[in-house]
This record gives C-alpha cells, sequence and structure tokens, in this order.
C-alpha cells in the first residue's frame, strides 16, 4: 500500500494503482477521452492531466501511479487552463453540430465541454472532411473523430480485425480504414464494437429509421415489426427506467403505439432455430463420417462473416440453418401472409437487433426465400429503436403491458436465452436430448457452460447418443485463438456456439452506450432469469411451433424447411479473403 493526498484527502491504495483509479475510488472525477482501462491507456487526449505538488510538468492521472508521499491537486486554476486548453484544441478539429449528431446527449465530448464551461472558441474551428459511405452498416464521420484512438484498440486487442489504424502524419495524422481502403472493401465483421465505445459521434451504426417511416405511412404496406431477445433488456435503458419496470410487455405497447400493424418476438424463430439447428446436429452426429467438425452455430452474421473471411476452410462446418431474425422474415412472408390473405410483396418486415452485422445480412443475396423480396426489409438497432420512440413522443411510464401478437408471439425460456452467451448451445442441447431420449432433461442441466467465461468447454452425455464435447466463446479475439487451437489440433469439439460480440447479443454493437461500463453481464443475467420464470422451457414445447410444423412446415430438416429456413453460406462472398487459405 502507498500513501497520499488528493484534494486535501489521505488515501491508502495499493502500490501499482494510477492517480486516475485513486481518484475515482474516493469519488473524486478527473475527466477523460482517449482513457479505456487496460485497452487504451496512451493519455492522447491530456483531459486528464493533474498537478502534482514538487513535479514542474502536469501529469496524466491515466498512465501514472500514486506514489508514496505525493500530494495531488485534481482541479487546481493551473490543471483547469490546461484541461479547458486541450479541450478547445481538439474542439478546433471536430464538426461540433450537436444538434444534428446521433450521440447528442449521450456525447463524452460533449459532456466534458459542458462540465469544464466550455461556451466560446478562440480557435478556428476546421474539421476533417471525408466521404461518408452509407453502403457498410457502419458510418464513420472523420469531421467527429478526435483521434482518441479507441477504436483501433478496441478492434486489435479485443476482436482482433485489425480494421483501423493511424493514417496521415503531422497535422494530417487521422483514424480511417487499415491499408487506405472502403470499409465495405475490406472483412470488417461489422460487430459494432468500436461504435459502442467511440466517445463522439465519429462512428455510428447506419440510420434506417426513416426506410421504416415510409413504410408506416403507406396504407398500402402491411408492417411486421419482430425485436430480438437481447433488445427487452435494454430498449428502456436510454429512458432511466429500472429494468424491473421496463418489460417487455411496455415494449410491446410501445411499438403498437409507433403504428406497426403486427409486432412479434423474434424469440418464435429463435426456438424454431433450436429445431431446425437441433435436428441438423444429430442428423450430422449419427453420420459422423460424412461432415467436417465441428458444426458451428450460425445465428450470429458477424461470426459468420469473420468465418468467412478469416478461416473460409471451416465454412461448410457452420449449421445451414438461418438466424432467427431471417428464419422470422421467411415464415413472415410465406406461412404468416399466406395465413392472413396478405400480399408478401406488400409486406415490411423490420427488425430490431442489439446487432449492427443484422443490417448487413439482411441483405445478402441468399436471403429472399420467401417471395423473391428480402425476407427481412430492414434492420433498427436497440439505439434506432430508442430514437424512434421519442420521435413519436411515447413515455414509456404511461404505457400498459401488452402482449405479443399471435401465432409468431410466443416462445419458450430456451429462445429468450438466444441473447446470451452460451444460450443458443443450452436451448440447442435441451431440445437434441428430447429428440434422443423422447424425454426432456432437466432444463439446468446444461448449466456449465453458462456465465460471462469468453471462452467454456464441456461435455455432456446423451443417452442413445454418446458423448458431446461442446464449446461457448463470445468475443472475435477469443474466436481467433478457438480456431487457431481448432486448426493445431490443440482443441477438438462437436457443436460450438461462437458469439462475435464479448458477452453475446447482449453486448452487442447496437446496444445502449454507456461510458466506462460493460452491461453484457447484467442484461445476460436479466435473461436467463425470464427463461428461470418460464413456464415452458423447450423449444419442441413451443405449441405454436407444433402447429407451425403440422400446418404448414412438416417436420425439421423437411423440404419447405429446408427452402425457407437454410441457407448455402457458400452463396455469397467476402470482399476479401484473409487468413488459413489467403
Amino acid at each position: 500500500m502507498v500513501n497520499a493526498i488528493i484534494d486535501s484527502r489521505p488515501i491508502s491504495v495499493a502500490a501499482g494503482t494510477t492517480i486516475l483509479d485513486a481518484a475515482q475510488a474516493v469519488g473524486i472525477p478527473i475527466p477523460h477521452l482517449c482513457y479505456l482501462k487496460d485497452i487504451n491507456e496512451i493519455a492522447a487526449c491530456r483531459l486528464c492531466v493533474v498537478e502534482v505538488e514538487g513535479i514542474e510538468r502536469l501529469v496524466t492521472a491515466c498512465d501514472n501511479e500514486v506514489l508514496e508521499g505525493m500530494v495531488i491537486h485534481t482541479n487546481s486554476p493551473r490543471v483547469r487552463r490546461a484541461r479547458r486548453t486541450n479541450l478547445r484544441l481538439l474542439l478546433s478539429q471536430h464538426d461540433t453540430s450537436c444538434t444534428t449528431c446521433i450521440r447528442n446527449g449521450n456525447c463524452e465530448l460533449q459532456q466534458i465541454s459542458a462540465d469544464l464551461n466550455i461556451h466560446y472558441q478562440p480557435y478556428a474551428v476546421r474539421p476533417e472532411r471525408s466521404v461518408v459511405d452509407l453502403e457498410a452498416p457502419v458510418i464513420r464521420e472523420a469531421g467527429k473523430c478526435i483521434k482518441c484512438m479507441r477504436c483501433v484498440q478496441v478492434c486489435d486487442k479485443i476482436q482482433d480485425m485489425h480494421i483501423w489504424d493511424v493514417a496521415g502524419t503531422g497535422s494530417r495524422t487521422t483514424v480511417d480504414v487499415s491499408f487506405n481502403r472502403l470499409l465495405k472493401d475490406t472483412d470488417c465483421t461489422y460487430c459494432g464494437q468500436c461504435i459502442t465505445h467511440c466517445p463522439t459521434g465519429a462512428l455510428t451504426a447506419r440510420d434506417d429509421t426513416n426506410v421504416v417511416y415510409r413504410a408506416l405511412a403507406d396504407p398500402k404496406i402491411t408492417t411486421v415489426i419482430q425485436v430480438a431477445p437481447a433488445v427487452r433488456t435494454a430498449w428502456a435503458e436510454s429512458f432511466g427506467l429500472d429494468p424491473a419496470f421496463a418489460t417487455t410487455g411496455r415494449m410491446v405497447a410501445a411499438l403498437r403505439r409507433v403504428g406497426f400493424d403486427h409486432v412479434f418476438d423474434t424469440n418464435f424463430t429463435a426456438d424454431l432455430t433450436i429445431m431446425e439447428e437441433g435436428s441438423e446436429f444429430l442428423h450430422r452426429f449419427t453420420h459422423k463420417e460424412d461432415y467436417r467438425w465441428p458444426m458451428f452455430t450460425s445465428c450470429c452474421p458477424g461470426w459468420v462473416r469473420f468465418l468467412k473471411g478469416q478461416f473460409p476452410a471451416y465454412t461448410e462446418n457452420l449449421s445451414t440453418a438461418k438466424s432467427p431474425q431471417q428464419m422470422f422474415g421467411a415464415i413472415a412472408k410465406s406461412y404468416f401472409a399466406e395465413r392472413k390473405g396478405i400480399d408478401p410483396h406488400r409486406m415490411f418486415v423490420v427488425s430490431v437487433m442489439p446487432c449492427v452485422s443484422k443490417k448487413s445480412e439482411c441483405g445478402l443475396p441468399t436471403m429472399r426465400d420467401a417471395c423473391g423480396d428480402p425476407d427481412v426489409d430492414a434492420v433498427l438497432t436497440t439505439r434506432e429503436l430508442a430514437r424512434l420512440l421519442r420521435s413519436e413522443h411515447i413515455v414509456p411510464t404511461d404505457l400498459p403491458e401488452e402482449e405479443f401478437d399471435p401465432p409468431l408471439g410466443s416462445s419458450s425460456g430456451a429462445a429468450v436465452i438466444f441473447g446470451a452467451t452460451g444460450g443458443v448451445m443450452d436451448a440447442a442441447l435441451r431440445s437434441a436430448y428430447y429428440l434422443v431420449t423422447g424425454n426432456d432433461p432437466d432444463p439446468d442441466a446444461f448449466a456449465q457452460i453458462r456465465g460471462d467465461r469468453p471462452w467454456k468447454e464441456a461435455t455432456f452425455s446423451i443417452p442413445g447418443a454418446g458423448d458431446i464435447r461442446v464449446a461457448v466463446v463470445s468475443g472475435l479475439g477469443n474466436t481467433r485463438r478457438l480456431m487457431e487451437a481448432l486448426e493445431k489440433g490443440q482443441a477438438a469439439y462437436d457443436f460450438v456456439e461462437v458469439m462475435a460480440c464479448p458477452g453475446g447479443c447482449a453486448g452487442g454493437g447496437g446496444q445502449p452506450i454507456h461510458e466506462g461500463a460493460e452491461w453484457a453481464a447484467a442484461r445476460g443475467d436479466r435473461l436467463w432469469q425470464l427463461d428461470a420464470d418460464s413456464p415452458i422451457r423447450f423449444s419442441h414445447r413451443n405449441p405454436d411451433i407444433q402447429t407451425l410444423y403440422r400446418e404448414y412446415l412438416g417436420a425439421p430438416l423437411g423440404e419447405r424447411s429446408h427452402h425457407l429456413l437454410h441457407t448455402d453460406h457458400r452463396g455469397w462472398e467476402m470482399p476479401t479473403v484473409s487468413g488459413s487459405d489467403a
């Protein structure tokens, strides 16, 4: 332990503690923009400077440790002047059109400017100019970049994709796509982790709310909306509502107020995914000699892009089952449209997802199986949903609780955990056990693969099938290590679940942004609790899924199921191919 004084307050902290952490531990905030603990500790923004008695220069709090006897002043007149000057220099290269920025009201730069009482700018403002490319679902506006390097470090250290890099020199230094490429021409997975860790509006997801508004305004179009499992844990965070109050029922009521004709639950097709993917796994497992191993889940489009771009030789290891989002679109424009007498060409299917990569997935040429049109027409992130509700003047606290519409609104507890890392595997094993034995297992029999550990392994025995070796991994950096272990023969599995974002969809790149906090684990815990509280905890016990197969699909892996619910992952190409087959 070392002893010091911060703002006249004696402290005692462990040796090696930074000034920033020491101050925060005793409730003294020090402003910072570039800092991300253990990820980006480069002191680039210079806003965390403090004054230490006996040291002539101001020192940065984020990368200097507390030493015995230090006397530190975090907000002296000299410190305030330096911070204000440093911030004004950053603002001199920043597009300060805050009122038209997506991050308005949720921007660290904006907040610190207010906290430092910045009301005028003595320096000429010359933001960097660039062309905004709207073809990719991740948008970068160079004029809003403050060169904090967070996106570079998150992409390098957490996701191990190396999409962003420093470009130029001197006053022309900026952050851009590496190797002078356009983002759409890279192997970016569109996971969106760079967006959720950007302190400004320099990186955002493409906004598709206007496309949805046009469909809502057309009386000739039937609008259908589906909501992903992880969205229900986060939809009202930007409204500051307690999770216990921000129920799924109030979310459904809000969507009806917006004007959608039918409000459905992606959980329905999460159950459908389990029926198809679980059946596919058992078929492969009982015909091992005909397939390559392991079989990979295919629910996460960011992961599918990663595999096709980095380890393309393993593409055939992917389950051919579509993601729940795409299964829903196909079922809505076939089964539901026929049942209701709706022209599928005049149906507009909207998804609300915790994911940015879903915007890319719905545009794939292999996702047009119901009627020839895209099965899903538009994808909104959880953040876009919040903006949609605000623009419609909807006050969530005034809403009653309402149910999803039948028949695509029912689901099991196994479906809701799709939003948490390990959930797809857990749900699949529950139904696989039933498909082999004819009996339901204990729904908590596979709890060994739960939790927020980034890479989990287990072996489960299913009577009549044998031992099944499984793995669950989230975050692309962890995924790369798993894939390399498979390539080197250091690991062997039968079934692997992969989620591109750390913590799974609960920590997706389209979820609400909270500075300095990772909420994936807490959101995931709520999903597991919803499963535990559900009266039905097995996908195969969902009565509407049973009806769908009986009246329309026939059987899992049947002809119609295969046409609507499965896809050829080789039917589209990544812009670049790297990894072992480059």
